[in-house]
């Protein structure tokens, strides 16, 4: 094993030295190429936010990723101090938020001289306004956040001073042209969006863009536009697996999302977003189920109203994909014995008559049955029309363009852990027993734990994802246990009990059995152990964790502020429980920040009110002194090339 390190990571250098090399080949251009990366170093360290569990909700995440996670009105605060009202701030504020939106506003407002001044004196402020956020990074890194359209404009204006006399009329021409050759807007629009970017560097999304929200996909075309370089991360979220595992032809997959979907009134997203056909689904669920309480549709949504007919059709179709799912569970239960879940083989319990059913030595009641199409002599059996409807849907999901688009995203920027800068992001948990021991999964012989259980899953999950014909592989159940396994790094709880919550009232049996680590994660000791099994220093480094709502009244910041917590409920339903709208977690240059959002109305209030979201600050750690480029994982990379440049620069001095 260490000798295949050492050639991997000699291999690397080797790698890196030919491609320099091949780049920089004279002595001025590599000379001029280290003074650029040992000045880079020097630079403080960029901005990054952390969000997570966003749920579907668009409207609020989007508001969040445009105002710099409330870090943009604070840049305005600190560019402008006393010079601007707040009303006039808030104004500003919202202009490089939702500038298309606040430029059209204010058309209606201005006319003739008026908008004239709103344009002159817009223009100087959002020049002030971007040179302030650019003092952190290079020409060259400003330059690429620019619009390409722009960039000669925009640089002469933030390189070149009004007030110097012999470049004043040069200043203000160009100004006056934008406006007169109406480019103003497109130019406001554009500055805008740059210092969006650059007020934030990074955002790390960990975990869940899907689940129950209605708009899921806006989320990821919103991340696609922001990714510049690399700029977005994202570690994989338990709903955000399945519906990657739908994408890689995962029947258990796609019945658990469509049933989900259905529960929470959202099939729009299905069929409006992603093209999926639901038509046989719908025949068959008129055919063989009726109304049922337990299936009803929740309409906790009221921005999606529904007809009593659109109702019941949900309800029956919510019924046909359950029996499906479960249908679907038996055989890949009984195929991977090592998943150790035959206590989820629940079809068989069920009593000739389906009114009761037997679990761990008690009989208890069925409510709200629907077992049409069960056969009592082989449970798990699809009926033939239930075969072709799984097989229609799993032909939809893996020929969906839109679907794949966004799955190739984030399968591409995505993982099943993080190491960055310091710190270990994940969305659930590292499974451990009471003890704090790591456990796992026992695959042909070979126990998985801790890293390696991570490592393992992710890449059958690439394996299953580039081969989306293969259907019953182990690499393909692997998705479906990463959504709903005992040991599941992702899921995070023993066991799913689906089931029992649609059809026996008895509480008891709705237990899930949350793994040992959400307890365990408040001891800084076990937080330290977590942090060496994934090699970073258990000294400076933190785990940032996703997946488990902060309740009201408890402290997401834990383990000595080893361990920080930031689901904070961006999804709707979960605000009772949080009584905030969402966290966002801010690693800048002079330490961490814990930013609690209040919950955010909607896209179209925001802008005719200004009704910006409440956001509070909290200290989570004060660096000593300001940490700069060379601190950072980036910075590591580029202290291997000066290097290299170093030892190029020396050999052709000596004539090699």
């Amino acid at each position: 094993m260490s000798q295949k390190l050492v050639y991997a990571k000699g291999s690397c250098i080797m790698d890196l030295y030919s491609e320099l090399t091949a780049k920089y080949q004279t002595v001025p251009a590599i000379a001029t190429e280290i003074i650029n990366l040992e000045a880079i170093l020097n630079l403080p360290k960029p901005t990054e936010a952390f969000m997570s569990d966003i749920h579907g909700e668009y409207n609020a995440f989007q508001h969040v990723l445009r105002n710099g996670s409330g870090n943009v009105k604070s840049k305005i605060r600190s560019c402008f101090r006393d010079e601007m009202t707040e009303t006039t701030l808030q104004r500003f504020a919202f202009l490089v938020y939702y500038p298309s939106e606040r430029l059209a506003a204010i058309h209606q407002e201005l006319q003739g001289d008026d908008l004239q001044q709103w344009y002159l004196t817009t223009f100087r402020r959002l020049i002030r306004l971007l040179a302030f956020t650019a003092t952190k990074y290079t020409r060259s890194k400003v330059r690429k956040a620019m619009a390409p359209e722009f960039v000669y404009i925009t640089e002469e204006l933030l390189y070149n001073d009004a007030d110097t006399p012999d470049k004043l009329a040069y200043y203000w021409q160009i100004i006056r042209n934008l406006i007169v050759l109406e480019q103003a807007d497109e130019w406001i629009e554009a500055t805008c969006r740059t210092i969006q970017r650059l007020t934030v560097d990074h955002f790390h999304i960990v975990g869940d863009i899907y689940d129950r929200g209605p708009a899921p996909d806006q989320v990821v075309e919103s991340l696609i536009k922001r990714d510049q370089r690399h700029s977005v991360d994202i570690q994989w979220g338990n709903h955000d697996i399945l519906w990657i595992g739908g994408a890689a032809g995962s029947a258990l997959c796609i019945a658990n999302l469509v049933r989900i979907s259905a529960r929470y009134n959202n099939l729009s997203i299905l069929e409006d977003v992603y093209g999926i056909n639901l038509r046989h689904l719908a025949r068959l669920a008129e055919q063989y189920y009726q109304d049922n309480p337990a299936f009803s549709p929740k309409m906790g949504r009221s921005d999606r109203p529904i007809t009593e007919a659109e109702r019941l059709q949900i309800t029956q179709i919510h019924q046909a994909i359950a029996m499906i799912q479960f249908k679907l569970e038996g055989p890949a239960i009984k195929r991977r014995p090592e998943f150790e879940m035959d206590h989820r083989l629940l079809l068989d319990k069920l009593a000739a008559d389906f009114s009761t059913i037997q679990l761990n030595g008690h009989t208890y009641p069925i409510t709200n049955g629907c077992f049409a199409t069960v056969d009592p002599a082989d449970p798990y059996r699809l009926l033939e029309e239930e075969q072709e409807v799984i097989d229609s849907l799993v032909e939809s999901f893996t020929h969906s363009e839109k679907l794949h688009r966004h799955m190739d995203f984030l399968m591409d920027r995505g993982s099943m852990y993080l190491r960055y800068n310091r710190n270990l992001l994940l969305h659930g948990c590292v499974p451990v027993d009471e003890d704090g021991n790591f456990i796992g999964l026992t695959i042909e012989g070979t126990t998985y734990t801790g890293r390696q259980l991570f490592d393992m899953l992710e890449a059958n999950l690439r394996l299953a994802y580039s081969q989306p014909t293969e259907k019953a592989d182990l690499a393909t159940d692997l998705l479906w246990y990463l959504w709903t396994g005992p040991n599941s790094p992702l899921f995070g709880k023993h066991d799913m009990t689906t089931f029992e919550r649609y059809f026996i009232k008895d509480p008891a049996t709705h237990a899930e059995g949350r793994n040992a680590y959400y307890h365990l994660r408040k001891d800084p000791d076990f937080i330290k152990k977590i942090l060496r099994e994934f090699v970073l220093d258990p000294e400076v480094g933190h785990v940032i964790n996703g997946h488990t709502p902060v309740k009201k009244g408890t402290d997401p910041i834990m383990a000595n502020n080893k361990m920080i917590v930031i689901d904070g409920g961006f999804s709707k339903p979960y605000q009772k429980t949080t009584g905030i709208g969402g966290y966002t977690l801010l690693d800048n240059s002079y330490g961490m920040q814990l930013v609690t959002h209040q919950p955010f109305t909607t896209k179209a209030d925001a802008i005719a009110n200004l009704t910006d979201i409440i956001s509070t600050r909290r200290v989570v750690e004060t660096e000593a002194r300001r940490r700069t480029v060379a601190e950072t994982d980036i910075g590591t990379a580029l202290q291997a090339e000066v290097e290299v440049l170093k030892r190029r620069l020396a050999e052709l001095r000596n004539g090699d």
